[in-house]
């Protein structure tokens, strides 16, 4: 039976070890029916390059809809229900990373934004729309609606403040975020507010209080 929690502010999901079994469903605020989205997370891990760690996955029935990955070789890339877009940045550590990755049909515009700094902008899936009607898990990546979970491609670290928007945001409200400073709440997934449903060896850390 899953533990289901409502998050607050200042809590961070804890994967302590490498499982097949432990993850989190996040319980979106509307339907992923997307053409544009911001999607953000700060991020721990000491797992270097030895593997692919799955860092959000989005899957309806049939398709990976949009899955985040660090690549075997650290690269951050995201995939629209087919091939992925990739961006060489610094590699994650046990220091916390904010990341925000951006994407819009209209243009093809996906970017990533790394501790507020911004990437090139490359031109993918110009026309795509993000299809409703799955599930999103942190933790595992499901290769069949959430199941077939490999634990050489699950996360191990620390993760949080979780937050969705529908729409592109712009570079300055990435970087107040990253800073601390309070932005509009996100309308897709708010980590504040968040359902989120516990399955497996997951610690829930709030203020430096485990449970």
């Amino acid at each position: 039976e899953p533990l289901h929690k409502i998050p607050g502010p200042n809590l961070t999901l804890v994967f302590p070890t490498e499982t097949s079994t432990s993850f989190v469903e996040m319980v979106p605020l509307k339907p992923l029916s997307l053409r544009a989205f911001t999607l953000c997370m700060r991020v721990a891990t000491e797992l270097s390059g030895e593997r692919e760690i799955i860092l959000f996955a989005y899957r309806t029935a049939d398709y990976d809809e949009l899955n985040v990955w660090r690549e075997l070789d650290g690269r951050l890339s995201f995939y629209l229900a087919g091939e992925g877009v990739l961006f060489s940045v610094p590699e994650l550590g046990s220091l916390e990373t904010h990341l925000c990755f951006t994407w819009d049909s209209t243009s093809g515009a996906a970017a990533l934004f790394m501790n507020g700094r911004k990437s090139l902008t490359k031109i993918y899936k110009k026309g795509h729309s993000v299809r409703s009607n799955g599930k999103v898990l942190i933790g595992q990546d499901p290769d069949s609606y959430l199941g077939d979970f490999d634990a050489k491609q699950s996360f191990v670290g620390e993760i949080c403040d979780i937050n969705m928007w529908d729409s592109v945001l712009s570079a300055s409200t990435i970087q107040d975020m990253y800073s601390g400073k309070t932005v509009s709440r996100g309308n897709v997934f708010d980590w504040e507010t968040a359902q989120l449903n516990v399955n497996g060896e997951v610690l829930i850390c709030q203020e430096s209080v485990f449970f």
